[in-house]
C-alpha cells in the first residue's frame, strides 16, 4: 500500500507540473497565471520532508516492533530456562545434603557447590530477564502504541488529503480559466473563476499551515523515536555484560570441582609412620661415607639423582626440606627409610619415599642441586 500510495502521489506531482507548462503556454494576460497552482518550490519541498519522515519513523516503529518481540520470545524461553535450573540447583544440594555414601564425601561437597552456584547463576538469569521486561520492552511498546506517533501520522495524513483536495482544486481553477478566455465578458464565468481561485487559495494556506504542524510533529517523534531505542539498546549491553558475573561463578566452581577431582585422584602421600625412628645424627655416623654397614643401620648406594615427588617440612636441623620437583643428590640410604644428600647447597636428612631415582636429568637441573 505504501509504494501505491507513493506511486500515486509522483503521478499527481508530474500532472500538476504538466498543467502548469501549458498553462504557462497559453495564459497569457487575462486570469492565467502559475501562481494559482498547488505545486509550488516550497510547497513540494514541503512534501518531500513529510514524505521522508514519514518513512523513516514508520521504519523506526517497526523496529521497535521487532526488538519489543524479540525481547518478549528471549523472556518466554528465558523464564523456562530459570525453572529448570532451578529444579535441578535444588536438586544438587538435596543430594549433597543427604548423601550417605561409603567411599566418601567428595561428590557430595561437589553436588552442595553445583546446587548454589546453580542457584546464583539463576538469580542472575532471572535479573536479566527482569531488566529487560521492564527496562526495554515496556518503554518501547509504549512509544509504539503512543498518542504522538499516532497524532504525528494522523496530521500528515490529513495533510495528504488536503494537498488531494487542493490539487483537484487547482484543476477546477484551469477549467474555469479556459471557460473565461473563451468566453470573454461573461460575468458568471468570471465569478465562479473568482470563487474557485480564492478557494485554492485558502486550500494553499491551510495546507502550508498544516504541513509545518505535521512536520514539525512527525521531526519530534522521529527525533524522540531515535533517542529512546538507542537508550534501551545501550540498556540490553548493560545488562547482558551484568550478566556474564555468571562466568566468575562458573570459573570459582570449576575451580572447586577441579580441586576435587585432583586430590581423589592423586596418588597417596608416603606416610610417616610414627614408629620411624628419627634420622641419625651426623656425630652417628661420621664414618658414613666409609660404606660402614656393620651395625645395620645404613647402607650405602652409591650417588645418584633423585628428583622430588612429594613435599617435606624439616623437623630438625640435621632434615632437609623438600619441594616437588627438586633434584637431591643422594649420597646414602638408611635402612630405616632415611636417605642421606644435598640440595640447592644444604646437606642433610629426608624420607628416601620423598624422591625417585632419575637417570637422566637436565644440565640446568644439576646446576640447582649444589
Amino acid at each position: 500500500m505504501d509504494a501505491i500510495r507513493k506511486q500515486a502521489t509522483k503521478l499527481r506531482e508530474q500532472v500538476a507540473r504538466q498543467q502548469q507548462a501549458v498553462l504557462k503556454q497559453f495564459g497569457a494576460g487575462g486570469y492565467g497565471g502559475s501562481d494559482n497552482l498547488v505545486t509550488d518550490e516550497a510547497e513540494l519541498h514541503q512534501h518531500q520532508k513529510l514524505e521522508k519522515l514519514y518513512i523513516s519513523t514508520r521504519a523506526g516503529k517497526h523496529y521497535q516492533r521487532d526488538i519489543v518481540r524479540g525481547v518478549e520470545g528471549y523472556i518466554v524461553t528465558g523464564s523456562k530456562q530459570v525453572e529448570i535450573g532451578t529444579k535441578l540447583s535444588e536438586d544438587s544440594r538435596k543430594y549433597g545434603a543427604e548423601n550417605t555414601c561409603t567411599s566418601g564425601s567428595t561428590l557430595s561437597r561437589a553436588a552442595l557447590n553445583y546446587g548454589r552456584a546453580r542457584a546464583h547463576m539463576e538469580k542472575e538469569r532471572g535479573n536479566l530477564l527482569k531488566a529487560l521486561g521492564t527496562q526495554v520492552a515496556e518503554p518501547l511498546r509504549a512509544m509504539v502504541m503512543g498518542a504522538p506517533l499516532e497524532d504525528a501520522r494522523h496530521l500528515a495524513q490529513r495533510y495528504d488529503r488536503m494537498r488531494q483536495e487542493a490539487e483537484a482544486q487547482a484543476i477546477e481553477v484551469s477549467k474555469r480559466q479556459a471557460k473565461v478566455r473563451e468566453t470573454v465578458g461573461n460575468i458568471e464565468n468570471i465569478t465562479k473563476l473568482e470563487a474557485a481561485e480564492a478557494k485554492l487559495q485558502d486550500l494553499k494556506s491551510n495546507m502550508a499551515i498544516l504541513g509545518k504542524e505535521a512536520a514539525a510533529a512527525m521531526a519530534a517523534v522521529e527525533a524522540q523515536q531515535q533517542r529512546l531505542t538507542l537508550q534501551r539498546l545501550i540498556t540490553m549491553v548493560e545488562a547482558e555484560r551484568t550478566y556474564q558475573r555468571v562466568l566468575q561463578i562458573l570459573d570459582q566452581l570449576e575451580g572447586e570441582m577441579v580441586s576435587e577431582r585432583q586430590r581423589i585422584e592423586a596418588p597417596p602421600s608416603p606416610s610417616m609412620d610414627n614408629t620411624m625412628p628419627p634420622p641419625p645424627s651426623y656425630e652417628e655416623v661420621n664414618g658414613i661415607y666409609a660404606s660402614q654397614t656393620n651395625n645395620g643401620s645404613t647402607d650405602s648406594m652409591g650417588y645418584f639423582l633423585g628428583e622430588v615427588v612429594h613435599p617435606y617440612q624439616a623437623e630438625s636441623d640435621v632434615e632437609l626440606n623438600l619441594s616437588i620437583g627438586d633434584y637431591v643428590v643422594v649420597r646414602k640410604v638408611s635402612n630405616n627409610g632415611w636417605a642421606e644428600g644435598e640440595c640447592k647447597g644444604k646437606a642433610g636428612w629426608f624420607p628416601f619415599g620423598y624422591v625417585e631415582r632419575r637417570e637422566r636429568v637436565l644440565a640446568s637441573k644439576v646446576a640447582e642441586v649444589f
